[in-house]
């Protein structure tokens, strides 16, 4: 069986694509592998542009009833118009995630007589290293970012006592340049606000300290501190000096004000961690944190056969960034997870939460990686005040709300101007759905009881936003992300009258809300008894003429029917309300998908991987394989990350999960096992998956049938 635990390159990384991830939830670092400079480049969770900001629009509320009167008259473009001057927010864009800074080793001597390279990421330990011989001298390095003692460490080692380098942090991106003993190496020119101020102290640790550009911006801190064997270190400038060490070991710490409050505390926070860190010593750091992520990953292991190995490593990945990206205490996984490397990346880095927020945390419950799961709702909770506000003030509604994106302050007024995704409120409702999944994998009453109000409060806002219309609670306006429609006229429009996507996810949250309710004796509650009054007025699915799920309410048909976006099958996958209890639907749920992919669909990575649990979750194995053959031959970087492009990290846990879809599916109490396994995972086996109700199952099969299985507590 080949290693399904590591990635290997036999050469450093030319850019970041091929750079290597680590991280401990708040740091990460990408990691270049350079024998003449290494490079990492830093990230913390809390790097973000600005602070937060009231971008309520003023005039919502007085034009929400003129805008759904322009909609009803078939006035489309008058309705967008104005949607795009009352319900956007004001600024139109919130926050976005900044990069930290860049570390440079700076090796003495040339770089020119290396053999035996090899760069590996070793997914199960959680530690990269570079191993290769400069003439007769072996060099060694390790790179690891530990939870338990929240430092990044690197140990460089030289078998002949020949380690010499000068360290340099900076912000900025990376580009080339010459350095002092005329080499090229990488430089780091500064950003145009604020490039960071670096100084160094008595006892070997350089301090790099900045503010993000914005209005109440966060102000950070990153230090370095170095720790050698033999030979001798010297603090020159704004640089770590070491010459002719056996070993040395750089300790890496930052925070920010966003955690610590004030600027004084983010210097003793970082110098009492890697102080902290240097006394506690590497190999005891190591040891520590090797048993923290095993503790993690080992809990569920996947065989299939050996031809499939790297299925087996992508599933691997996934779990791997999971554990390396959203810890306890840290922030939630946005588009990039916690590896970015600019001060303005696309789509600001957010949490874009009309699908990829939710994507990166569909594989968290069933890889027994609850505790990852938990940074998503205290995101929800952080949003949970400004939602109430923005239901309140935009819509005259009870309860909270958000649109498409979010901050890390909860920021919940509408992203952007753009008509295709800015004016869809189920945000939050569709994000509250992951309290229930957390709860049914789990049994936690604890954390149904106190997330039990946030789950009512979302639903009460669907009420609320809700008009009557031919008998069925109708949210309006709205669009179904991020589509464009052609009416029959021959006019085009995003901005509609309801959108089949938003029934679903509200008969889900509603269905949830009262299955909640119930487990905690709360079924007398007013607002409960509003939603048992809504629920027989949610809009049933429509099959178009052609045997198709209708993504509108009317007869609006796409302009772009190979969209990326498979808005309507959210019933199907990662809702629960198409399935084979439905036939009909999940025959017409087929079609749906015949169609978008006989356009072009699926030429995004994460697309590509919702398009794998689709095929799953209708029971279809190797349609399901062949799209995760096209998702690694098409949408995979050199280190793995998906690209969507450029790089967006929902599509490695999207297809994660879609592996784990092939092989168990729960439906309530229905636990179905291989109910999608393609013929070419003809055999294998599975340990520790997690199903619903607290418990998991281990698995043998064998010529498609399972010979072995167990179900535990």
């Amino acid at each position: 069986m080949k290693d399904t635990g590591r990635i290997v390159f036999d050469k450093p990384a030319k850019d970041w694509n091929e750079a290597l991830p680590v991280g401990n939830g708040r740091m990460g670092a990408m990691i270049y592998g350079g024998t003449g400079t290494e490079i990492l480049q830093l990230n913390e969770d809390s790097i973000w542009f600005g602070g937060p900001r009231d971008r309520v629009n003023p005039s919502a509320l007085s034009k929400l009833p003129v805008i759904r009167r322009a909609l009803d008259e078939g006035r489309i473009r008058d309705a967008e118009d104005l949607c795009a001057l009352a319900l956007s927010g004001t600024p139109d864009n919130m926050s976005r995630y900044e990069a930290l800074c860049n570390l440079y080793i700076l090796f003495d001597g040339d770089d020119d007589n290396i053999s035996d390279y090899e760069r590996s990421l070793d997914i199960a330990d959680s530690v990269f290293s570079v191993n290769y011989r400069k003439g007769d001298d072996l060099i060694s390095r390790e790179v690891i970012a530990s939870y338990p003692d929240n430092v990044i460490a690197v140990r460089m080692r030289s078998e002949e006592g020949r380690l010499s380098f000068m360290t340099s942090l900076g912000r900025g991106n990376i580009t080339w340049d010459t350095r002092p003993y005329g080499k090229q190496v990488y430089r780091r020119p500064g950003y145009h606000l604020d490039t960071g101020t670096v100084s160094n102290t008595d006892d070997f640790m350089t301090y790099l300290t900045g503010r993000t550009e914005g209005e109440d911006s966060v102000s950070f801190g990153c230090g370095i501190k170095v720790v050698t064997e033999g030979g001798t270190a010297e603090s020159i400038g704004e640089s770590i000096v070491v010459r002719g060490a056996s070993e040395a070991v750089i300790y890496i710490c930052a925070t920010s004000t966003f955690y610590q409050g004030s600027k004084d505390r983010v210097f003793s926070y970082v110098k009492e961690d890697l102080d902290r860190a240097a006394g506690r010593g590497y190999e005891d750091i190591r040891e520590r944190h090797v048993k923290d992520v095993r503790g993690l990953y080992d809990r569920v292991s996947l065989e299939l056969p050996e031809d499939q190995w790297e299925y087996v490593r992508l599933f691997n990945f996934g779990r791997y960034l999971m554990i390396a990206g959203s810890r306890p205490g840290s922030q939630p996984l946005n588009l990039q997870g916690i590896w970015n490397k600019d001060k303005d990346p696309m789509w600001g880095s957010k949490y874009t939460i009309n699908i990829n927020t939710q994507m990166n945390y569909w594989p968290a419950e069933a890889c027994g990686l609850s505790e990852c799961h938990l940074p998503l709702f205290d995101l929800i909770e952080r949003m949970k005040p400004r939602g109430r506000e923005v239901a309140s003030r935009m819509y005259g509604a009870r309860g909270f709300v958000s649109h498409h994106n979010t901050d890390i302050y909860g920021d919940c007024a509408p992203q952007d101007t753009c008509l295709s995704s800015t004016y869809w409120v189920m945000g939050a409702a569709w994000l509250c759905l992951h309290i229930m999944e957390h709860y049914e994998y789990t049994n936690d009453m604890g954390f149904l009881r106190e997330h039990f109000d946030t789950m009512l409060e979302a639903a009460v806002f669907l009420i609320d936003m809700s008009v009557i219309k031919d008998g069925f609670l109708t949210i309006y306006p709205t669009v179904s992300p991020e589509n464009e429609y052609r009416l029959g006229n021959g006019e085009t429009g995003c901005v509609c009258g309801g959108a089949s996507m938003d029934d679903m996810i509200m008969k889900e949250l509603f269905s949830s809300c009262l299955k909640a309710a119930e487990i905690l004796g709360k079924e007398d509650l007013p607002e409960t008894a509003e939603i048992r009054s809504a629920m027989p007025h949610i809009r049933p699915v429509r099959i178009t003429e052609d045997g198709r799920i209708a993504e509108w309410h009317g007869e609006e048909t796409e302009t772009d029917p190979g969209h990326r976006h498979i808005s309507h099958l959210f019933g199907l996958m990662p809702g629960h309300s198409i399935n084979r209890e439905t036939p009909g639907l999940m025959e017409a749920a087929r079609k749906t998908l015949e169609v978008r992919l006989g356009n072009g669909g699926g030429h995004t990575g994460w697309s590509r991987a919702w398009i794998i649990n689709l095929y799953a979750r209708l029971g279809d194995g190797n349609e399901a394989l062949e799209h995760l053959k096209l998702l690694k031959q098409n949408s995979l970087l050199p280190n793995l990350f998906d690209d969507h492009p450029p790089f967006q990290i929902d599509g490695n846990f999207g297809l994660a999960n879609g592996i784990l879809q092939m092989l168990v599916q729960c439906e309530g109490d229905d636990v179905q096992l291989l109910p999608a396994l393609p013929g070419e995972w003809n055999s294998g086996s599975v340990r520790g998956l997690c199903i619903k109700g607290g418990k998991k199952i281990d698995m043998t099969w064998k010529d498609g049938k399972v010979t072995d299985s167990r179900i535990y507590s």
